[in-house]
């Protein structure tokens, strides 16, 4: 294969870049599955243990930009190539241009704003491309790391749902996020 010339990629940044789901990415969906504290924060449960079944069959599910289930699934990569999460974009609405956006990063890479600048390109795909207006997200009480992005990108804290999920044998409540595609153009213009 040739040598691809990212310079002009509109899915890159200084840090990350984003690229389909591809068969062999099984892998590192499978591995991720044995980091729980993130499994936890990312789906709000405690999962079973992972299978290489379930993960070829995520992959397979989402390869290539194949899903039937409404979300765009992307691989992060850093800028040398390796796998360092998985991002999508989900709960689109295109009515009332909402929507939501799903990130895990991998333990090794998570602190080093990573994961802030997937969001900040797919945020910008959502507002600039798709026309969306409003991104809404919630973070689990207690995944500091996700409050402090949301914070960095710009979010405004809309309120609290107490006590809607049973983690650990206790009730936890989520952190309300909103975006607006001004809010994001104001805080995008001011760096």
């Amino acid at each position: 294969m040739r040598t691809i010339d990212y310079s002009q990629y509109y899915w890159q940044d200084d840090k990350v870049r984003l690229s389909a789901f591809e068969e062999e990415d099984w892998e590192s969906c499978y591995t991720g599955g044995f980091d729980s504290p993130a499994r936890i924060l990312l789906e709000c449960a405690v999962e079973l243990p992972p299978t290489i079944a379930g993960a070829k069959r995520f992959i397979d599910q989402n390869v290539a930009f194949s899903s039937t289930n409404g979300r765009i699934m992307f691989t992060i990569e850093n800028l040398e190539g390796h796998t360092i999460g998985g991002i999508n974009l989900n709960s689109i609405d295109e009515r009332n241009g909402t929507f939501s956006i799903g990130i895990a990063i991998d333990q090794p890479y998570r602190g080093q704003g990573y994961g802030t600048s997937a969001m900040n390109i797919l945020l910008g795909y959502a507002f600039l491309e798709r026309r969306l207006h409003k991104f809404n997200d919630y973070v689990l009480e207690g995944n500091e790391g996700s409050a402090r992005m949301m914070q960095k990108l710009g979010c405004v804290q809309e309120g609290i749902r107490r006590q809607v999920v049973y983690i650990h044998g206790k009730h936890m409540d989520f952190i309300m996020f909103g975006l607006t595609k001004d809010e994001y153009l104001a805080n995008r213009d001011t760096k």
